[in-house]
């Protein structure tokens, strides 16, 4: 995940991304849903959060989040990493990261905790993090999403594969 995570496929560098949703971009085509998962807080190690066994999004509001910056669409960043917690406490900001590994490396330093799905927990172990839960978050959709120049038979074809199978649950 950089900080816009539409270029890979507007520059064509890719056909097809799994992303998480909502994405509302009028270029890109929001394909079926193919998988649905719970979400995790990447903490330090060491963080007083690693030995719980679930965090809350109230709890989000006494640590700092990485700041994915002006690249990615506010209403994406916020869908992942609300701004207010639900008593409406702001979440602070900071550092910037640009990348998904970025993010990993900055919570692994100690300086900030993230939100992510847990997809990123299975597929990224990473010295120095914990993985906690996020026990009132909602559930996170994934979705095959293409730029809607680049329709094709192949995507097309993947398209209807991915909705006939259904989404996996993570």
């Amino acid at each position: 995940m950089g900080s816009d995570p539409f270029t890979s496929l507007r520059t064509g560098e890719t056909d097809v991304n799994v992303l998480w949703l909502p994405v509302a971009e009028p270029d890109l085509t929001v394909g079926p849903t193919v998988a649905t998962g719970g979400r995790v807080l990447a903490v330090p190690a060491e963080h007083p959060l690693a030995g719980r066994g679930s965090a809350s999004l109230e709890g989000l509001a006494d640590n700092r989040v990485a700041d994915l910056g002006p690249g990615a669409p506010e209403y994406w960043v916020a869908s992942m990493v609300p701004t207010r917690t639900p008593l409406g406490r702001r979440i602070p900001r900071g550092p910037a990261a640009h990348t998904f590994h970025e993010i990993l490396a900055l919570v692994a330093a100690g300086l900030c905790v993230h939100p992510l799905g847990v997809l990123a927990a299975h597929c990224n172990s990473h010295p120095g993090i914990a993985f906690v839960p996020i026990h009132d978050a909602p559930e996170l959709p994934l979705a095959l999403v293409w730029r809607s120049t680049a329709d094709s038979p192949a995507i097309r074809a993947l398209a209807r594969t991915g909705a006939d199978i259904g989404p996996v649950s993570l």
